[in-house]
């Protein structure tokens, strides 16, 4: 069951550069403990938006990609100055490859998370509205792509409900039969989001998107709150890329582990990284503990 959303409600502009923020931080920064925060805010923020039961069913198949990160990676990269054993092949199993692999699942972890969390927060109208008069195309595109996905899902359980009431079930018969029901349905599917596609390309067209000088319609503004969040984000955003240009972030695993060193500043650094990522999940306890408040006042 998915939950209210304060953070959603605030405007689009304040959403995308949350997510680009999170998502940049979490593909770039190496560091064990940057990864550790940017992960489990991201579970944490999930858990928010779509429920704890949906989180962890999204664990199901999150942690077996994430575990063969870590198996492939020592498998195949053998660097390091730290040898543990060989393997049968002869080749030096190293510390240093299994926490790179380790470094990698998080990282890998961490950004699907986020995605999963943006495809939530920045709906197909928010993505137009930001990005339709600067690159009416792409923005198109973009908001098709990210609507794809649940309507393709949708679309599958019709036509699988559908050839099922016909007798094609993917589920019964021999191997052939199932296969052939299976490729059936892939085709309807394919055909269903092609017609969708052009049609969604008429309609626009037809609407006069992208032509110069064409008004829309928006039910965004931008208030106060917008104003002090978005002040925040760059606040956070400044002082957390000033302190990876100083170095503050660094951390290797070749050829030996090293990192930043622990200081009073890149503890405040990791801080203020933690608290970039808590945003939406603070503001959401805020605003449950406002609603509280004013129940337990009527």
């Amino acid at each position: 069951m998915k939950n209210r959303d304060a953070f959603s409600g605030y405007h689009p502009l304040v959403n995308f550069l949350y997510f680009a923020l999170v998502l940049v931080f979490a593909m770039f920064f190496t560091h064990p403990a940057s990864q550790i925060i940017s992960l489990l805010s991201a579970l944490a923020y999930a858990a928010q938006l779509n429920g704890r039961r949906a989180t962890g069913k999204s664990l199901l198949w999150l942690l077996p990609m994430m575990l063969t990160a870590v198996i492939v990676n020592p498998a195949f990269n053998h660097a390091g100055a730290t040898i543990l054993t060989y393997l049968p092949t002869g080749n030096p199993l190293t510390l240093e490859s299994i926490l790179f692999g380790i470094s990698a699942a998080m990282m890998l972890g961490a950004v699907m998370v986020w995605f999963q969390c943006c495809t939530e927060v920045m709906t197909s109208d928010k993505f137009i509205y930001l990005f339709g008069r600067i690159v009416p195309a792409l923005s198109l595109v973009l908001s098709m792509t990210l609507r794809f996905v649940p309507k393709f899902k949708h679309q599958l359980q019709v036509v699988t409900e559908a050839q099922r009431c016909l007798g094609r079930d993917v589920s019964e018969g021999t191997v052939w039969q199932r296969t052939k029901t299976a490729i059936t349905i892939l085709s309807i599917l394919v055909t269903w989001a092609l017609e969708n596609a052009i049609e969604t390309a008429d309609s626009m067209k037809s609407r006069g998107y992208g032509l110069p000088g064409r008004t829309a319609f928006s039910i965004y503004c931008f208030g106060s709150r917008d104003k002090m969040a978005l002040l925040w984000l760059g606040f956070c955003g400044f002082f957390i890329c000033s302190g990876w240009n100083a170095g503050g972030f660094y951390w290797r695993y070749y050829p030996t582990v090293k990192g930043a060193a622990v200081t009073p500043l890149t503890v405040m650094m990791q801080m203020c990284y933690l608290a970039l990522c808590l945003t939406p999940v603070i503001l959401n306890r805020r605003e449950d503990h406002v609603w509280k408040h004013l129940q337990s006042e009527i």
